[in-house]
């Protein structure tokens, strides 16, 4: 079953720098049907679902530790195998002197019209990542980039609006 957010819904979690959850509010256990203590200290990939490619991972995670925040759009599943779909920005906590202390995501409901852009997009990458691997993966998300000429965050947001 395909769980849709509520608009005024926001999903909150911290990890630590493994990924590993340390802060997750009431509405992503709801969403995601766990209790606080079946997630915390748990990693993040709880949720991941199969249909979202990994190449998508690997950019957020060469980015965020960049201090570079992201935006993506992430099919997660549920502990009752139910699917939801977010329009998440990840970012860098950092402290007083700069240095990263953990990683902070908020997520909200994605616009539906850009979930039907992203996800055969997103089916087409998993397929390439099964048959290719994950940078045949990756390139099939860059070469479409290079075509419209423009970033990953500057293509997410403008399907958001």
């Amino acid at each position: 079953m395909l769980k849709i957010m509520s608009d005024e819904d926001f999903i909150v979690s911290k990890t630590d720098l493994k990924g590993r959850i340390t802060y997750c509010n009431q509405i992503f256990m709801d969403m995601a049907e766990y209790r606080e203590d079946e997630l915390l200290g748990k990693p993040h990939s709880i949720i991941r679902h199969p249909d979202m490619p990994k190449a998508v991972f690997r950019f957020l995670w060469e980015t965020i530790p960049a201090k570079q925040e992201v935006f993506a759009y992430v099919i997660n599943k549920t502990k009752n195998n139910n699917d939801y779909w977010v329009y998440a920005n990840i970012t860098a906590s950092v402290d007083v002197n700069g240095k990263i202390i953990d990683y902070y995501s908020v997520r909200r409901k994605p616009n539906p019209k850009a979930i039907e852009v992203i996800a055969p997009l997103y089916k087409k990458m998993v397929e390439v990542e099964k048959s290719s691997g994950v940078d045949a993966s990756f390139k099939v998300l860059t070469d479409i980039l290079a075509e419209k000429g423009v970033g990953y965050n500057e293509l997410i947001i403008s399907l958001q609006n």
